[in-house]
C-alpha cells in the first residue's frame, strides 16, 4: 500500500463553505479514481505550534504504486488539484506532498 500525504496552507480568505466544498471534492476522489482505498482529511489542531502555516492535511491510500501512478494523470485528480491550487496560499508553494509505502 502507498500513502500519499498532502499538507496545505489554505488561504485565510476562504469561507467555511468554500473550504468544505474543497474538502468534499478531495474526499470524492475515492469514488471517481480506481485504486484508492481510503482518504482522510483534517485541519491542524496540534498544541505544539509547529505547523508552519499548514492548516490542513489529507492522506490518500492506494492499493499499490501502480494505482498511485495512474491517479497522478487522472482527469478527476487534475480537476481537484486545480481547485486545491486555487485555494492554497502561494499556489504550489503552499502544498507539501510525500508518498511512502505502508
Amino acid at each position: 500500500m502507498i500513502r500519499h500525504l498532502v499538507l496545505t496552507r489554505l488561504r485565510a480568505d476562504l469561507t467555511p463553505e468554500e473550504t468544505e466544498a474543497l474538502l468534499a471534492a478531495i474526499r470524492g476522489m475515492k469514488a471517481e479514481i480506481p485504486g484508492i482505498v481510503a482518504i482522510e482529511i483534517g485541519s491542524d489542531n496540534s498544541p505544539e505550534g509547529l505547523a508552519r502555516g499548514y492548516s490542513h492535511a489529507f492522506t490518500v491510500d492506494f492499493i499499490d504504486a501502480a494505482a498511485r501512478d495512474a491517479y497522478l494523470p487522472h482527469p478527476h485528480h487534475a480537476k481537484v488539484g486545480q481547485a486545491l491550487l486555487a485555494a492554497t496560499q502561494g499556489g504550489i508553494d503552499g502544498i507539501l506532498v510525500l508518498d511512502f509505502a505502508l
